[in-house]
């Protein structure tokens, strides 16, 4: 069993952006929109925010707030499917027999979001990208808790998919829409998780992150995500 406090938490989907829409949609009374801009990240320079992608915006927007005031900060960044629209396109293009941008290339690799973020933020901590299966939001938070262990006073942990390309919608069905999280993990007893293994698990119907959300906005202290033969549970202190 892992222990630790998270101090804050940030998160955005198209339609869902301040505490109380995410309370609202907890509750079933708010959907997010099929269709919104990016986020705002006008705290960044012009010139800069043209290099983020929809997907690196949604990091941005939850992440440089809670990261405000914080002193070396390490980051984990947990997507499944990253930068897939951006690299359908490149696809495409290189079907059509178009030449590729070197800059669109580079920016497609899954670490892309967190080589952005250290060299706009000036950030030299450890960064992590993972990559895991359903279950990548504890997988985060792991690798998160690891980092405290070594004496981290804070990590941050960003969490964000994006909508995926309509052609791979048939083969992608666990991004119900875009969405990101960020968790500002501390020192602490507040949050217990312990893996378990076992058969016939029930496979949690939202994205793990998004399901997380819902429980602590609900104020459930007490549940369980389930992945493959994984099950993941969750407790928090009244």
């Amino acid at each position: 069993m892992i222990t630790f406090d998270i101090s804050q938490w940030r998160a955005w989907a198209p339609g869902l952006q301040t505490p109380a829409e995410w309370q609202a949609w907890a509750q079933g009374g708010l959907s997010p929109q099929s269709e919104a801009p990016a986020p705002d990240v006008s705290f960044l320079p012009a010139l800069q925010r043209r290099r983020l992608s929809y997907l690196a915006r949604m990091a941005f927007a939850v992440g440089w707030p809670l990261a405000e005031g914080q002193g070396a900060l390490p980051l984990v960044f947990v997507s499944r499917h990253g930068e897939t629209p951006r690299t359908y396109t490149l696809l495409c293009e290189l079907a059509e027999g178009q030449p590729l941008s070197p800059t669109q290339f580079s920016l497609s690799v899954h670490n892309a979001v967190i080589g952005l973020w250290s060299i706009l933020r000036g950030e030299t901590s450890e960064m992590t990208a993972l990559s895991a299966a359903g279950d990548g939001f504890e997988q985060g938070v792991l690798e998160a808790v690891g980092l405290l262990a070594e004496g981290a006073p804070a990590v941050l942990l960003i969490i964000t998919e994006e909508l995926p390309a309509q052609a791979y919608r048939p083969w992608i069905d666990d991004v119900p829409f875009s969405y990101a999280m960020g968790l500002l993990l501390t020192p602490g007893q507040q949050w217990q998780l312990q893996p378990e293994l076992a058969e016939n698990l029930e496979v949690t119907e939202l994205p793990h992150a998004l399901s997380w959300l819902q429980a602590l906005l609900s104020n459930r202290h007490s549940f369980n995500h389930s992945w493959k033969r994984r099950t993941w549970n969750w407790q928090r202190q009244p």
